[in-house]
């Protein structure tokens, strides 16, 4: 359960920050990125 909310907070997390990007094309290649850098070690 406690990765389920984890998992919830990241996505919630993550969708505020693009919101924020504005169209800012570098934030938004960095939070991509992050997110990928997230699900790798998810699967690990």
């Amino acid at each position: 359960m406690k990765k389920e909310n984890d998992q919830t907070s990241e996505g919630l997390n993550q969708l505020f920050e693009i919101i924020n990007a504005k169209g800012d094309t570098g934030e938004l290649e960095q939070i991509v990125e992050h997110n990928e850098e997230v699900k790798k070690r998810d699967q690990s």
